[in-house]
Parts: C-alpha cells; sequence; structure tokens
C-alpha cells in the first residue's frame, strides 16, 4: 500500500500543478472576455471535440485498454503490449481523422441552417477550428493508458499541464498584441488548444519510445484488438450517455441568457478541482491493480483496494465539498473577480458551485465504481445506469431551467449522480458481494464528524474578516488563507483523534520521511 500511495501522491502533485494552471487559464480567460457570448462562444465550442475525446479516448477506449493490455503484457511481455499499441493507435488515427475531416465539413456549413441567433454560428465557426484537438488527444490517451500499465504515472499525469500552459500563452498574446479584438482574441485562444493538444500527444509518444516502442501503422484485426472493441461497444454506449448529457447540459446553458454557459463552465471546473487533484489519482492507481486482481481471480483483494481506494476518496471529497459550499462566495470573488468579470457575474457563479459541490463525494464514488466494473469487464452494467442516469438529468434540467436558470441545470445533475451513485453501488454489491460498502460505514461516520468540526471553522472564517473590512476583497482573501489551513488542521487532528481506519498506512509513510532528514 506504501506503494500506491506513493504513485497517488506523484500523480497528487502533478495533478495539483495542472489544476492550478488551470485556474491561471480560466482566471484569464474571465477577465479577457467576462462573461461575454464570445467566452460562451468558445466555451461550448470546445464542449464538442472534447465530448468525443471522451467517448473514444479517455472513456470506453482507457476502460478496454487497460485489462487487455494488463493480460498482453502478462502473456507476451513488453513486446507484445507494444505491437497491441501500435493496432490500437492505428485504427485511433483512421476513426478520429475520419471524424475530425467529417465534423469539420459539416460545422462550417452551419450556415445554410438561417434563423438562428449569430452566437450559434459562432460557437460552430470555433468548432471547426478546434476539431483536429480530437485526433492528437485520442492518440494521448492510449499512450497515457499504456504508461500507467507500465506503472509510469508521471508522464500521463503532466499530460493536461502542456495544454494549459499554451492556453495561458494564447490569451496572454491575444490580451497584449489584440486589446478589445475579441474575435481575434477568440481565435488566438483556439490556436493554443491545438498547440495543447499536439504536445499531449508528443510527450507520451517520446516517453515509450525512449522504454523500447517503435510506432508501426498496423491495421490488423487481431484477437485482443477485436476484443478491446467489443468491449468498447457497450461500453462505448454508456460513455456516450455520460458525456451527451453533460453536453445537452451545456447546450442548455448557451441558450439561456448571455454568460450563464460561461458561469456554469467555470463553476463545473472549481468543483473538478479536488476531483482531478485526489480522487481521479487514486482511480488511475487503484484501476490497474483492481483489473490486476481480476485478471487473477483474487476478487477479495480486488474488494480490499477497492474500499481502501474508496476510503481514501472519501477522506478527501467529503471536506472538499464542504468547504467549497461554504466558501464559495470567496472563492469565486478571489479568483475571478477581476478584468471584464464583473461582481454580477461573480454572485450569479457563487450558488452554482455551492450546489456543483454537493454531487461531489457522489461523482467521486462513481468514478471508482464504474471501473471496478470494466475491471471484470462488464461494461454492461454501468450502461443501463447510465442510461436512467440521463433520463434523470434530462428530465430535471428542461423542468428547472425555466424556473430556476442555471441553478435548475447544477440541482439536475447533482440528483442524478446521486441516483447513478446509489444503482451502481447496489449492482456492484449484487455482482460482487465481497465489494459491498457496508465495511466503510465507521469511516464513513468519523469523516462526516471531522467534516462537522471543519465546517464550524469554515463559517466563523466566512464573516470574522468582514466585521473588519466589510464587503472587500481584502477581507475575502485573509478569510481564505486563514480559514482554509485551519481548517484542514481542524479536520486532519479531529479525524486522527476518532483513529480513522487506515491511518497506519499513512504513518509509515511519514516514518520513511522523517528517517530520510533524520
Amino acid at each position: 500500500m506504501s506503494k500506491k500511495l506513493k504513485n497517488i501522491g506523484v500523480i497528487s502533485l502533478f495533478t495539483v500543478v495542472s489544476r492550478v494552471l488551470g485556474l491561471v487559464r480560466d482566471q484569464l480567460g474571465a477577465a479577457v472576455f467576462g462573461g461575454s457570448v464570445f467566452n460562451d462562444a468558445f466555451l461550448t465550442a470546445f464542449r464538442v471535440p472534447n465530448l468525443f475525446r471522451r467517448l473514444l479516448g479517455e472513456g470506453a477506449l482507457t476502460a478496454a485498454f487497460i485489462p487487455t493490455l494488463q493480460e498482453e503484457l502478462r502473456d507476451r511481455g513488453e513486446p507484445g503490449a507494444f505491437a497491441l499499441l501500435n493496432k490500437v493507435a492505428s485504427w485511433l488515427l483512421v476513426v478520429t481523422g475520419a471524424l475530425v475531416a467529417v465534423a469539420m465539413i459539416v460545422f462550417s456549413q452551419s450556415r445554410l441552417i438561417g434563423g438562428e441567433e449569430s452566437k450559434w454560428y459562432l460557437a460552430a465557426d470555433l468548432t471547426v477550428i478546434m476539431f483536429p484537438y480530437l485526433l492528437m488527444v485520442c492518440l494521448a490517451a492510449a499512450f497515457n493508458a499504456t504508461l500507467n500499465v507500465l506503472q509510469r504515472f508521471t508522464e500521463p499525469a503532466l499530460s493536461p499541464v502542456w495544454l494549459n500552459v499554451a492556453m495561458i500563452a494564447s490569451l496572454v498574446a491575444a490580451w497584449k498584441y489584440f486589446p478589445g479584438a475579441e474575435l481575434t482574441q477568440v481565435h488566438w485562444l483556439c490556436a493554443g488548444v491545438l498547440i495543447g493538444g499536439f504536445f499531449q500527444m508528443a510527450v507520451p509518444a517520446a516517453v515509450l519510445a525512449r522504454s523500447g516502442w517503435q510506432p508501426r501503422f498496423e491495421l490488423e484485426l487481431a484477437p485482443r484488438v477485436r476484443q478491446i472493441a467489443l468491449l468498447m461497444a457497450p461500453g462505448l454506449f454508456g460513455t456516450a450517455i455520460y458525456q451527451i448529457n453533460t453536453f445537452v447540459s451545456g447546450m442548455l446553458a448557451f441558450s439561456l441568457p448571455e454568460g450563464s454557459a460561461t458561469m456554469l463552465f467555470y463553476a463545473n471546473r472549481l468543483m473538478e478541482l479536488p476531483i482531478g487533484v485526489f480522487a481521479i489519482a487514486v482511480s488511475t492507481v487503484v484501476y490497474p491493480l483492481i483489473a490486476q486482481h481480476a485478471v487473477a481471480g483474487n476478487f477479495d483483494a480486488m474488494a480490499e483496494d477497492f474500499r481502501r481506494g474508496l476510503r481514501l476518496i472519501l477522506a478527501i471529497n467529503i471536506p472538499a465539498a464542504a468547504g467549497l459550499a461554504l466558501l464559495s462566495g470567496q472563492i469565486v470573488r478571489v479568483i475571478y473577480r477581476h478584468g471584464e468579470f464583473t461582481s454580477a457575474n461573480a454572485n450569479a457563479m457563487a450558488p452554482l458551485l455551492a450546489l456543483f459541490a454537493i454531487g461531489l463525494p457522489f461523482f467521486s464514488i462513481n468514478s471508482l465504481t464504474v471501473r471496478a466494473f470494466y475491471a471484470v469487464k462488464d461494461t454492461t452494467t454501468p450502461v443501463k445506469i447510465a442510461a436512467i442516469d440521463f433520463v434523470v438529468n434530462l428530465g430535471l434540467s428542461l423542468l428547472l431551467r425555466h424556473w430556476l436558470g442555471a441553478a435548475g441545470l447544477v440541482i439536475a445533475s447533482t440528483t442524478a449522480i446521486f441516483v447513478q451513485m446509489v444503482l451502481l453501488q447496489r449492482a456492484l454489491a449484487r455482482r460482487l458481494p465481497g465489494m459491498t460498502l457496508a465495511p466503510l460505514r465507521p469511516t464513513i461516520g468519523k469523516i462526516l464528524g471531522a467534516t462537522l468540526a471543519m465546517s464550524v471553522v469554515a463559517i466563523a472564517g466566512t464573516y470574522a474578516p468582514h466585521l473588519v473590512w466589510p464587503g472587500t476583497k481584502l477581507a475575502d482573501l485573509l478569510g481564505l488563507i486563514v480559514t482554509i489551513p485551519l481548517g484542514v488542521g481542524v479536520y486532519g487532528l479531529v479525524l486522527w483523534k476518532l483513529k480513522v481506519e487506515g491511518r497506519e498506512e499513512f504513518e509509515a509513510i511519514f516514518a520513511k520521511v522523517r528517517s530520510k532528514f533524520a
């Protein structure tokens, strides 16, 4: 477990770097464009290649590819694994290349549909520019999955950094050299996406090449390529349901008054920070392990690693959700209230962040639970549950957006995520009785108790600075600087005193660190 925690720490560290850069990117985007139609159109257009990226790259492909690659590595070693990668990458290149060409042609003809608002044509034009990003990032997903199977986690964790750096550079250049020219600025931002996508693909490819991989174009339908395709089919449908779910929410937000799509996107990005920093890091490390246990038929070890992963996820994401909800106003004002991003924008975004935060623990649990199904090559059950999730979200979104606007969309999404979590856990316990969450109940109780103590600190920190400097950015900033570390300290102390399960694993890590500096 010590090695697993070390790998999780490595991924978390580089993911923190990536997420910080992502926040800088969002800050710059908000400062340059604010809640304008250009920002709405860019963020909406960027959803389109990302939708297919998650379908063909990081979604169904990765879920089907990793267990099959584990088997190939076990049976034929690295040469066999690299040969399988060549076949998969070749098919990806053909399929995504064709999809990119068709999509660019279709979206370039958007004005053949007359009578729409100009923002829809702008979004279509930006989609044409950014669609080649899909091809590069899908190949990057295959390369990064291979590195994870080979127990190399650093380079894949760095992948989002290249995109963020490129987009930051393009935003800075656009702001400096084309002030006030919003259309030119947004075109520069699209160019940053393409440059970042290239580095996301090229860096892991170079690392694999140094490890002995020799890229070849091979369109051979080998047995394990067919196996991946068969595993992907239901998984692709399930991922499609989830991603279309998210995409439809984005489109509904784009149809609301100007700025709604931007506020929804930025609030969701802040909510994803603790998911990306820790929950996805845990899932990335645990998934190859539980897949390995599943291949060996050792379901007791699989259940143990699964629960350890969930315990780590919940220990971080339950207090993170409470903190984000309670401090949402200050967080939004400190991070985004600059340049063209107005006080009205901040006031509209803060409630969305608080509502998104409520669903954070449920989303984190779902991330690892779905991978547990994939580890035993059951891609059908998550599809059926995802279909129910889609119906719940779409129905509630259409109902609530008229009454509550963007907040209604977030409430619908959070409700659907909770329903999905309940259904996934029940189905997993039926399929693998040893995977029940009952042993985690004492841990969850202790986490909730420590979170309650932390919340008292957060509430006090929310109001205290404003008694001295009412309504100022200084009060918000000082409140966050003091409240967050103090709240984390109180949470950790209470959790430790409650003797939360698994703390001996952290004690072993700390002992090793102390011994190195002794």
